[in-house]
């Protein structure tokens, strides 16, 4: 089912929007004492987004998705081939304090399967492919991660690693709000009521991402500026990871034969990452790598911003080639 379009300024203006939600967060987050008391609300805020993206995606694309093995072994190959390359390479400038290593591998070496999804739709890429992805590179992670860590920091790193967040993530972020989108679509034709909760969510999708992007923010920027000093060295290796990974994912794609939609949607799930899934992760480390958590989330601040410019950037590198490569409904293109 296409979402409609009853918000017309906010979706022309959607990156003004976004950076205006990431200065306002950057502002509360710091001047507001009780700002990190969002943190809780980050996973309900995120469900509620990607409700509104699965309701813009017919399941039956996404049925269709799951046939298409090119993209599936190109997101594949990129995540669990290239990306461990250029962390690895990236990495070694901390591999000598063990708090910011882990934290660097946990969030690279994870590849996102949430908010990317909300991301390629806006930049107009196939989001029914990536969320038919979502699974294995949840499973991937799942299963490599241990092995990366105990390759590019040890031992001691694997003992920490453990499945639970990514079960829960799993469930509270795809499945139920999937389930929901489900339900919606099914009785969309037949309830009035199921047709104005479609509209709704369709009209809520740009104040729902600025929400997003606000929350994750304003909870998360204090504990960042307080350890700054700890942080500076961390975002460079984020700025490098999105460079490097946006010329990869465009080769990926050539090298695949993918057409526009899977080409964008190939770049946006090479370059974003679980930063919160693997977040949970971070936070049950031992005090020895209480800056951990910190080094996890400086990432997604960097990354939040890189999105919100790469949905711009994306349909200039990866144009419309021919009007047969039609995008399938999904978020609206900015």
């Amino acid at each position: 089912m296409s979402s409609t379009a009853p918000a017309p300024w906010a979706e022309r203006h959607q990156v003004a929007v976004y950076l205006g939600a990431i200065a306002a967060a950057v502002l509360v987050g710091w001047a507001v004492p009780g700002a990190p008391a969002l943190a809780p609300a980050v996973t309900p805020v995120l469900g509620l987004l990607l409700l509104a993206t699965f309701l813009a995606v017919p399941f039956a694309a996404i049925g269709r998705a799951f046939a298409d093995l090119r993209f599936l072994a190109a997101v594949l190959v990129v995540n669990f081939a290239v990306v461990p390359v250029v962390v690895l390479v990236l990495s070694r400038a901390v591999a000598d304090h063990e708090a910011v290593l882990i934290g660097v591998l946990l969030v690279l070496l994870a590849p996102c399967v949430d908010y990317v999804i909300v991301f390629t739709g806006l930049a107009g890429g196939a989001a029914d492919r990536l969320l038919a992805a979502a699974p294995l590179l949840m499973l991937g992670q799942m299963i490599l991660l241990p092995a990366w860590l105990l390759v590019l920091a040890g031992p001691g790193a694997v003992a920490l690693v453990e499945l639970g967040p990514f079960v829960e993530a799993f469930v509270l972020l795809i499945v139920l709000p999937l389930a929901a989108a489900a339900a919606l679509q099914r009785a969309a034709p037949s309830s009035a009521a199921a047709r104005r909760v479609v509209r709704a969510m369709a009209a809520a999708m740009v104040p729902l991402m600025a929400l997003t992007l606000f929350t994750v923010i304003a909870s998360q920027v204090r504990g960042v500026g307080e350890q700054l000093a700890d942080l500076v060295t961390v975002v460079p290796l984020y700025v490098g990871f999105l460079v490097a990974m946006v010329p990869l994912g465009v080769l990926a794609a050539r090298i695949a034969d993918l057409d526009v939609a899977a080409s964008r949607a190939l770049l946006f799930g090479g370059v974003t990452r679980n930063s919160l899934v693997v977040l949970p992760l971070a936070l049950a480390l031992p005090d020895r790598l209480a800056l951990t958590p910190f080094v996890v989330v400086t990432q997604t601040l960097v990354e939040l911003v890189g999105m919100v410019v790469l949905v711009r950037l994306v349909p200039r590198l990866v144009p419309d080639r021919d009007p047969r490569h039609s995008v399938v409904p999904s978020a609206p293109e900015g």
